[in-house]
């Protein structure tokens, strides 16, 4: 049941976010200012994680949901997501990695900019693909992950 515990939290909840939303978003957004709505995903969509097949294949769901909604949803509305690498500062899930010092150190040095992501990081992101500096951005899976998972090093 931690698939479809996991894909109900992630995909369905997003979906149904989405639904919720939708008459107040169409309302606020016009061709030339829309409306936006912005998912969270993490590059464990796309890289392959041992131990994250669960996470991996929702978060995967998730962008999959971002293209067909950005595409279904435009022009009133953009729809984007972040898609972070592992990100240190109190997360319940990430504690058992970020608080084993040898272990986060490791981990850090996996990405070309290395060190942990902070929340801040994903935030900042979030908060560029909600404003009008992104305009012209919709179905954008944005990776804020230090390098990771497209560089090699």
């Amino acid at each position: 049941t931690d698939f479809v515990d996991s894909y109900n939290l992630n995909v369905v909840g997003a979906a149904e976010a989405v639904k919720a939303s939708l008459n107040g978003l169409k309302k606020g957004g016009s061709k030339d200012q829309p409306s936006a709505v912005v998912f969270f995903s993490s590059i464990a969509a796309r890289s392959g994680l041992a131990n994250h097949a669960v996470i991996g294949s929702n978060k995967a769901a998730v962008e999959g949901l971002t293209v067909s909604l950005a595409a279904e949803l435009s022009p009133a509305i953009r729809v984007n997501c972040v898609a972070p690498s592992l990100t240190g500062g109190g997360s319940e899930m990430a504690k058992p990695m970020t608080d084993n010092e040898k272990m986060a150190e490791a981990i850090a040095k996996a990405h070309p900019l290395p060190r942990l992501g902070n929340p801040d990081d994903s935030a900042n992101a979030a908060s560029y693909l909600l404003s009008a500096n992104s305009a012209w951005t919709t179905g954008c899976i944005l990776p804020v992950d230090g390098g990771r998972s497209s560089l090699l090093k």
